[in-house]
């Protein structure tokens, strides 16, 4: 049984994913989980393969969403994407990282396409 915020962070992602395909991305996988961690949404954005990171808050209490996504947050989405184009197959294919903040339950959705560039580590 999903407590409250869990049932929050799906609904969160449901609305992300409805909001993608309303601007013409095609959703491949949702909640991909590996042993590495887990990736909200991968889906097709034309020619290119793009995992979603989705960040919702309530409000801002707790910092901004784009905020959220930290250095070490990148680094894990990065292996993440990596691990899943090795998993797939789709190596050199182009790939990008977005991320979708959303605000609130009736607030908006904000797309950020190509949020930041793969951290690979050093």
């Amino acid at each position: 049984m999903l407590n409250q915020r869990q049932c929050y962070g799906r609904q969160s992602e449901a609305r992300a994913a409805a909001y993608l395909k309303k601007h013409g991305y095609t959703i491949l996988r949702q909640n991909y989980r590996t042993r590495l961690g887990e990736i909200d949404i991968i889906a097709r954005d034309g020619q290119t393969l793009v995992f979603v990171e989705v960040k919702a808050r309530r409000n801002d209490r707790a910092g901004s969403v784009k905020s959220s996504i930290t250095k070490t947050k990148q680094l894990r989405i990065t292996r993440l994407a990596q691990y899943y184009l090795k998993q797939t197959g789709a190596i050199g294919v182009k790939v990008r990282f977005d991320v979708v903040a959303i605000k609130g339950q009736d607030e908006g959705i904000e797309l950020i396409p190509n949020a930041f560039d793969a951290v690979l580590p050093r």
